[in-house]
């Protein structure tokens, strides 16, 4: 695996770890959880063959730090925000995936950064969500956190296949789960679950009507974590909005289809005359 992050920002005392490729116009991919900002490595040179496309690790993910301390979404917007600042990009498109979507809302709609445009990728958005899996580790952290490394990771492997509609090979599932192997990785996966918290979509499901930029929300037609009746209920809060099913694909449509992903994005920049 050749995915690197090799910029550094630090954040409130914390180090965020990011990335860019390309040149032209400033192109943003958020990633969602439990993954990391591999999950663009295969899109990314696609689409900066003609865009500079930026990319980073929220904190307590993949290679920026890992806390003990609160790494939820009401932390993530503020340090999105922050990075926009870093980069001095202004009005950027923004490709967001699951978290990275709720991440990319909030910096919106409450840190008021703005965006040319804004696809989102079967994002956490609208009330109610979280896995099965996600709500019993919010009501038993501390025991998921302490189980014994082998049990660990066997339920990571077969959590990340939930998310994909093909079934995954060991190769495939290696990059993601590696980034949750060993003691202190462990607690931190369960801690950013026991973190979930579904106030802070709350908090601005009511003000989608509100985004200042064109919209369009992709959602795999296989999403076994967040049924595609959200991703219409969302598509009809934001006025506007462009609503793509996606079909092959589940969850992590960047595993199940990225070409899917590079064909919406780069037609629906287009269309925005931002080519």
């Amino acid at each position: 695996m050749t995915w690197q992050t090799p910029e550094t920002f630090n954040f409130e005392g914390h180090t965020i770890r990011w990335g860019a490729v390309g040149d032209g116009v400033p192109l943003i991919l958020m990633h969602g959880t439990p993954f990391w900002s591999y999950e663009w490595s295969r899109l990314a040179p696609l689409l900066a063959t003609e865009r500079k496309v930026y990319f980073y690790d929220m904190l307590g993910y993949g290679n920026s730090d890992r806390p003990d301390a609160d790494v939820s979404l009401g932390i993530q917007n503020r340090l999105f925000a922050a990075l926009v600042g870093h980069w001095k990009v202004e009005r950027p498109d923004v490709v967001a995936h699951d978290f990275g979507g709720a991440t990319a809302l909030r910096a919106h709609l409450i840190d008021g950064v703005d965006y040319n445009s804004l696809t989102l990728i079967d994002p956490v958005a609208v009330r109610p969500w979280g896995s099965p899996l996600v709500q019993h580790v919010k009501h038993h952290e501390a025991a998921f956190a302490g189980m014994p490394g082998y049990m660990h990771e066997a339920i990571i492997p077969a959590y990340l296949q939930s998310a994909m509609k093909k079934t995954a090979t060991a190769e495939t599932l290696a990059p993601y789960a590696e980034q949750w192997t060993g003691a202190e990785k462990q607690a931190s996966f369960y801690r950013q679950i026991a973190q979930m918290d579904q106030r802070y979509t709350d908090e601005v499901q009511d003000q989608y009507s509100m985004i200042r930029c064109p919209t369009q929300i992709l959602w795999g037609e296989d999403d076994e974590w967040i049924p595609i009746e959200r991703g219409q209920e969302l598509h009809n809060l934001i006025p506007g909005s462009r609503f793509v099913t996606v079909q092959g694909a589940g969850h992590l449509m960047q595993e199940d289809t990225p070409e899917a992903i590079v064909h919406f994005v780069q037609s629906f920049l287009k269309s925005e005359g931002r080519t």
